[in-house]
């Protein structure tokens, strides 16, 4: 089977997010499928981007092919990054009988945080006929993110041509794919006939990176072993430092436990939040909290399982209501460390693992009082949390087994 992922976003192992494309299309390469991802030059999600000379330029990347539409670069989320979009897919919907006489798809998937690339994804299909089957997979729930959480008004013309593909691509496509579970109700809402179109994926973990694991960088190592040598309970962070991350508040119990010398914060990552983020930290001398740059994603279980316990927070988030698939929890767990989650969502995937401790979101005292709790576990009782996460994420986030599912839903 040819299956074509068009997602403005995809990335790969070596250029950073996002990765649930290149790990699917890693997965059925290996059944013997035949896959080509679409996707922008410039991401602001990537670390690296992919050196492109012309338009529609493939490449074969950590094992996968892709094809690089050439966009414009962009910084933050104004203007420059809307036209993206368009360029984006307006390119791909000229391109669509040239990538379809060559390629031959016989599934296409739309894929990207928008719904505007189910126009092209459409296309497609229609002049492969019969023979090609659209899948729109569903990541963010575009316009209502901008119109909840921008506060962008849902007659703003850009809103309604993003409601109006939205309902394109739900009501057109052959199924429909969802990383949360609890989008059904409102996908009947705005165009999805029927709820058998429906299938929840959640994101997931690629067991075989955790067993080709790389070492850290020096800066990271070198600060590990010293705090390992200090005896220190070490509380971690990895991930984005963005407002939504509510680091904050990580910050704050940090300062709630500095007199207790037991412990010590690390923080790794990047992101618009850090640098007034450690500007704070500095100010008010915030001694017993480190910030280190982030890491290549083969370097994170090493990293993950060198702390004794891992935080993730959340602000509130109105879009919760439908449910969380977040990577760095699916990490957490797989690293196998007890996790303190302050996270309001449908669902809890740490509390029905049973691998944490659920608190308060945007409480730093329940912060501080969870890391006091898990530092007066025995060390067995931490290992045995820890391993009812890394059990249950293998059971119901294996890449390789979504994949499968996925498969599954394509030849529906």
């Amino acid at each position: 089977m040819n299956i074509l992922y068009i997602d403005h976003y995809a990335g790969s192992l070596s250029m950073g997010m996002e990765f649930r494309p290149y790990y699917f299309a890693r997965e059925w390469q290996k059944l013997g499928h035949r896959v080509r991802i679409i996707g922008a030059s410039f991401s602001h999600l990537r670390k690296k981007n992919p050196e492109v000379s012309r338009d529609f330029e493939i490449q074969t990347i950590d094992g996968v092919e892709f094809q690089w539409i050439k966009t414009r670069t962009y910084e933050g989320n104004g203007a420059a990054r809307a036209i993206t979009l368009f360029e984006f897919c307006s390119k791909l919907f000229r391109k669509a009988p040239q990538i379809v006489k060559e390629f031959a798809p016989d599934v296409v998937i739309s894929s990207s945080t928008y719904p505007l690339d189910t126009y092209p994804a459409q296309r497609i299909r229609k002049i492969a006929k019969r023979s090609c089957k659209y899948i729109h997979e569903a990541h963010d729930l575009w316009p209502l993110t901008l119109i909840e959480l921008a506060g962008w008004n849902e007659k703003h013309p850009f809103i309604r041509l993003l409601a109006r593909g939205e309902r394109s691509a739900l009501s057109k496509s052959d199924a429909i794919v969802a990383v949360t579970a609890g989008e059904a109700d409102y996908m009947i809402h705005h165009g999805m006939q029927s709820r058998e179109k429906f299938t929840h994926i959640p994101n997931g973990v690629a067991l075989e990176d955790w067993e080709n694991e790389e070492a850290l960088p020096e800066e990271h190592a070198v600060c590990l072993n010293c705090l390992k040598q200090e005896k220190k309970f070490v509380i971690g962070y990895l991930g984005g430092h963005a407002l939504s991350n509510a680091l904050d508040h990580y910050l704050d119990a940090a300062k709630l436990l500095i007199d207790d010398e037991r412990f010590t914060f690390l923080c790794v990552g990047k992101g618009a939040e850090k640098a007034r983020l450690q500007a704070r930290a500095q100010a008010e001398k915030i001694s017993n909290l480190t910030f280190l740059p982030a890491i290549g994603k083969k370097q994170v279980p090493t990293f993950l399982e060198a702390c004794d316990a891992l935080y993730i927070g959340a602000e509130p988030c109105s879009l919760y209501r439908f449910g969380v698939s977040m990577n760095k929890v699916y990490d957490y767990m797989m690293a196998g460390k007890p996790i303190i989650y302050g996270v309001e969502a449908k669902n809890n995937d740490v509390e029905e693992a049973g691998c944490g401790l659920t608190i308060q979101p945007g409480n730093a005292e329940e912060i501080a009082e969870a890391a006091r709790k898990l530092a007066e576990m025995t060390p067995d009782k931490r290992t045995r949390m820890g391993e009812c996460g890394k059990a249950w994420v293998i059971r119901n986030c294996d890449y390789t087994k979504l994949a499968r599912t996925f498969l599954e839903v394509m030849e529906r």
